[in-house]
């Protein structure tokens, strides 16, 4: 008698943030049956994961039902083989392919075990099968922007459009989030990730960037896309969140939804991301050419002891906090989230390492509702979870990193499968938001 492993995968070929079903049939009742799956991501590098499951009464194992009993996750999970992926270098952070446009292959092999059932049986033990993963949709088309002084990348999605638009910017180590622009036009949106510092012709640091660049952004794409119902979103992360908050403040009739990953309720100096020769208190943000007063200004309690001192990995937060004693700086320094005209969602990580992102939140949604903000307020908060909040399905086990700029060696926080539980929930989160601010922009305007 003759049985066969069959390992499937569906759908084969999709977008990042589809969940794939991996099933094996025709394992042995009881056996044991692991999966490895392998995934070469930037520069090369492949990463990987592996799972064991034991085979059901119909010898099949299926991975959105059932937990494994041992390896790289726990507990049930889809895409754990995904998420849970280390480096096999043990050190690569970029989980992106390279190009933006091309691929992510995916191999899942299946190996199984015998059981007592199987006596005088010819099994085959194993089985593969590959799985691709897209960041952009099929006809989304990417073009270099290098004008008005402007770098960074414009991402549109199939059609002539008119498309709502959205503008991405990215946090502390700078460059230009093509991924998260990919990913916003293969869902509808003339995506436009904006560069403002470690960028082609951009400077290297953080400290002394002008609002007014951004401005000249939100033009540029007003011009150029022409957005329908002329809807402009922000989205940004880390001090990209704290940046699309101010912008939104600072230009409230350019910004019409605001979406502020793990963002901070206040204006902070350069810190890591400084220019040497201005150091970390110095300014960042300037408008007119004068310097935005920051939460370390003049501040009575702040102190970078508790991120400078002690054995690596080091916690942002931990000096954060210290600024926060402050009553009066941190009012100083507050964001006026009050005049933005738009809707806002916030999302934040209870365990965030970088800086106190749930409290910053918090913070925001205060000030909003003490102020009767006229516009849906979302605040999604995620326990256990860390700075990394990105979308699904990509791996997020690597905690600690070297800051981009300072090169510290410090950690985002959260644990693995909290932070993927964030990416997933988050991202669809922001879909609904997104589709429900265009919508209430379109009635606004007498349009349906």
């Amino acid at each position: 008698m003759t049985s066969s492993l069959i390992l499937t995968a569906t759908p084969a070929d999709a977008l990042i943030d589809v969940p794939r079903h991996l099933v094996v049939r025709g394992a042995a009742p009881g056996a044991h049956v692991t999966l490895t799956a392998r995934t070469a991501r930037a520069g090369g590098v492949v990463w990987h994961a592996e799972a064991t499951f034991v085979a059901d009464a119909d010898g099949v194992v299926d991975a959105s039902r059932d937990a494994p009993v041992s390896g790289s996750y726990h507990g049930v999970s889809a895409m754990g083989l995904i998420w849970s992926q280390v480096p096999e270098d043990g050190k690569s952070r970029d989980v992106f392919p390279q190009p933006v446009m091309a691929p992510l292959v995916t191999t899942v092999v299946a190996q199984a075990g015998h059981s007592a059932q199987q006596e005088g049986e010819n099994v085959a033990t194993s089985s593969f099968v590959s799985f691709t993963q897209r960041l952009a949709a099929d006809g989304v088309t990417r073009r270099e922007v290098r004008e008005d002084g402007l770098v960074g990348t414009l991402y549109l999605p199939p059609g002539d459009g008119p498309y709502p638009a959205v503008m991405i910017l990215n946090g502390s180590g700078g460059g230009i989030n093509e991924p998260r622009a990919a990913l916003y036009a293969s869902h509808g949106y003339a995506a436009f990730a904006l560069g403002y510092f470690k960028g082609p012709g951009l400077p290297d640091f953080i400290s002394n960037t002008p609002l007014e660049y951004f401005a000249k952004g939100m033009d540029w794409l007003r011009r150029t896309v022409k957005p329908a119902h002329d809807f402009v979103a922000l989205s940004g992360q880390s001090r990209g969140g704290e940046l699309v908050l101010l912008l939104g403040a600072v230009y409230p009739s350019a910004v019409s939804a605001v979406i502020g990953y793990v963002p901070s309720a206040l204006i902070h100096s350069a810190q890591n991301a400084c220019d040497p020769a201005i150091g970390r208190e110095g300014p960042t943000w300037l408008l007119d050419g004068k310097p935005l007063p920051h939460i370390w200004e003049n501040n009575r309690t702040a102190s970078w002891a508790p991120f400078d001192e002690g054995p690596p990995p080091h916690r942002h937060a931990k000096a954060m906090l210290t600024a926060l004693d402050d009553p009066e700086a941190v009012e100083r320094a507050r964001i006026p989230v009050e005049k933005i005209r738009g809707p806002v969602m916030l999302l934040s990580a209870q365990d965030d390492g970088s800086w106190p992102s749930s409290r910053y939140s918090r913070m925001v949604t205060e000030r909003l509702a003490a102020h009767a903000h006229p516009y849906p307020v979302e605040h999604l908060d995620f326990d256990h979870a860390g700075h990394a909040i990105v979308f699904p399905y990509v791996p997020t086990t690597q905690l600690v990193y070297a800051h981009p700029v300072s090169g510290k060696i410090s950690t985002g926080g959260g644990e693995p499968y909290a932070n993927a539980l964030a990416d997933e929930r988050s991202w669809t989160a922001v879909q609904t938001f997104l589709a429900q601010a265009v919508a209430q922009r379109a009635q606004s305007q007498g349009q349906s």
